[in-house]
């Protein structure tokens, strides 16, 4: 199996997929096998996110390691989504243009890469909406 198919094979790399439970409808991101409140009563799923939510709270990096310097200044952001979970992603956009409060939506990205020859990772970073 080659590097580029091997990373596709993996479903949560390029989806927001992640778990709900069916007793108490509770989302969650990462995907978990067990639901806390519910223990063994709860019937966990996987769901796929709808990919829109707000901004919780932000920071911009002006200073970044080595391999996000081309990037700088760019937003680091904690996100909730509609259905409940929070999580850390980049806000692709303007540093100035973000808000406490501001909706966003999932986007396919270049993550990074394995030096100038090497593999490509992409995934989902966020926008404004």
């Amino acid at each position: 199996m080659t590097v580029p198919r091997f990373w596709r094979k993996i479903p949560n790399r390029y989806n927001l997929i992640g778990t709900k439970c069916e007793n108490c409808n509770t989302y969650y991101f990462p995907p978990r096998i067990v639901c806390p409140p519910c223990r063994r009563k709860g019937v966990i799923r996987e769901y796929a996110f709808e990919g829109s939510g707000k901004i919780v709270t932000y920071t911009t990096i002006y200073s970044a390691p080595e391999s996000f310097t081309k990037m700088t200044p760019y937003v680091l952001a904690i996100v909730q989504l509609d259905e409940g979970p929070r999580l850390t992603t980049q806000i692709v956009c303007d540093p100035s243009e973000v808000k406490i409060g501001a909706r966003v939506k999932s986007v396919f990205r270049k993550l990074g890469e394995d030096g100038p020859d090497g593999v490509i990772y992409y995934g989902t970073k966020f926008t404004l909406a």
